[in-house]
């Protein structure tokens, strides 16, 4: 058994003012002064997670009054092996989970709807859900489509003197006002994100929940360790393996045995501090790469619809990658064949992609690489990476040519982003709406965020 540290030893203690980075701005943040002898973080809570209940079936629900008190299951298609991806606030009672497919809710819920996502309707959802919170801070951080991070410290301006909790029923009451008056969120509030997101998750739907100093072992005391966040079955066998079964057990762990014994990396120390209510989540990390994926909705091997799935890959990709002002010396194309298994393949080049033509014709020409052809693909993904400034980038001899298609670049985007996506494309993804169907990005969070960008 390893070594443990009795409960009564979880005492407060005095604190350190470090220079904390998040992003490009510099703020005092409190930080803590020992590790292996840490409190339970004293400071009062400045972090707030907002998650949209449902999001995907109840904003189906608020744009369609009749399906509204129904069981909805937003499902990647609506066919019986399509997968559950949102169930509604009633089907979830009903016992439906995310996961289940349209077959198994049905039996379960026969009066069930089931539609495909509205991606529309949850981009328009998203960015008015993203300006209600950027009122109260500038630091707001989409974690998914339907959940934000939004960060008080130092923002005595914003607040007014008024509570964080103020603030939270004020948010949500504009959310049922500006988004919609079915749409509903739960809000958490505490030191750290971490915290905040078990908040947020501890009274479902429509709650609202601080965790601090006072209340935090007497709400681990009504959980289990696979309701944390990131604590699944491959995390909670390890954290048994060390003797660590309740969430008081592994409060108790000493640091040196979560590093060595549990996480085996650094990683175990990042969670001593993280269950204590100590910031260890707010790192912001430089773009390295941007990328696209699709799933088809019908498996094919037909390389005109390959091309066509992969240009408007390259057409959404190259857009984000533009809107940041980055060129890519790198290519990265993926796929997923019907038998499950992968192949991938990557490469440099010596010239800068900025335009969608070039990033499509270093994608294309990878994907022809694939050793078997006669398989049918399910899945294709495409990324570029190396990234560099676009105004730094060495352009070739053709640099006039060059430069003009550039500028058409720049000029479509800025027209798609006013006007809607793809109001301009390139002729050969004319008439493709049936062949690649639009899809939200439930977790990648860059992408939210240029989502945000896009529309603002």
């Amino acid at each position: 058994m390893y070594s443990m540290r009795p409960m009564g030893t979880l005492t407060l203690g005095s604190t350190l003012i470090l220079k904390h980075c998040t992003g490009n701005s510099w703020r005092s943040r409190m930080e803590t002064p020992d590790l292996h002898n840490l409190p339970i973080n004293p400071n009062p809570p400045s972090i707030m997670h907002i998650d949209l209940n449902s999001c995907f079936a109840t904003i189906e629900q608020q744009a369609n009054k009749h399906l509204r008190g129904k069981p909805v299951l937003i499902a990647a298609y609506d066919s019986p092996r399509g997968c559950v991806v949102a169930p509604s606030k009633e089907a979830k009672k009903a016992g439906i989970k995310v996961g289940n497919r349209v077959l198994e809710a049905r039996l379960i819920a026969p009066n069930a709807v089931v539609r495909t996502p509205d991606t529309a309707l949850i981009r328009d959802a998203h960015v008015k859900f993203n300006k209600i919170c950027r009122d109260y801070s500038p630091n707001v951080v989409p974690k998914s489509i339907d959940e934000l991070v939004i960060d008080f410290a130092g923002m005595d301006y914003y607040l007014k003197d008024r509570s964080l909790t103020e603030i939270a029923q004020e948010i949500k009451g504009r959310i049922q006002k500006e988004v919609g008056e079915w749409v509903t969120c739960s809000v958490g509030i505490s030191t750290n994100r971490f915290l905040a997101k078990v908040a947020a998750s501890y009274q479902k739907p429509d709650g609202l929940v601080v965790i601090d100093q006072t209340n935090i072992l007497k709400i681990y005391s009504t959980m289990e360790l696979t309701d944390l966040p990131y604590i699944k079955y491959k995390n909670q066998a390890r954290l048994k393996e060390a003797g660590i079964f309740t969430i008081a057990d592994f409060l108790q762990a000493d640091a040196e045995v979560l590093k060595a014994r549990v996480f085996e990396s650094v990683n175990g120390y990042a969670w001593y501090k993280r269950i204590r209510g100590w910031e260890v989540d707010a790192i912001e990390f430089a773009r390295k790469s941007f990328g696209q994926d699709y799933m088809l909705q019908k498996v094919t091997r037909d390389p005109k619809v390959l091309a066509q799935i992969l240009l408007k890959l390259c057409e959404k990709m190259g857009r984000r990658l533009r809107r940041h002002g980055n060129v890519a010396y790198g290519i990265h194309t993926s796929c997923i064949f019907v038998d499950r298994t992968w192949w991938h393949q990557q490469k440099k080049f010596r010239s800068p992609m900025y335009t969608t033509l070039e990033l499509f014709r270093a994608a294309q020409y990878i994907l022809d690489l694939r050793p078997d052809e006669i398989k049918k693909i399910a899945k294709i993904s495409v990324n570029c990476y190396d990234l560099a400034p676009s105004k730094s980038s060495q352009i070739s001899l053709f640099e006039d040519a060059e430069n003009k298609m550039r500028k058409v670049s720049d000029a479509l985007d800025e027209i798609n982003n006013r006007y809607g996506e793809f109001v301009i494309t390139p002729a050969a993804m004319m008439s493709m709406d049936k062949t690649v169907v639009d899809q939200i990005a439930f977790g990648a969070v860059k992408e939210i965020q240029d989502l945000y960008e896009s529309y603002s």
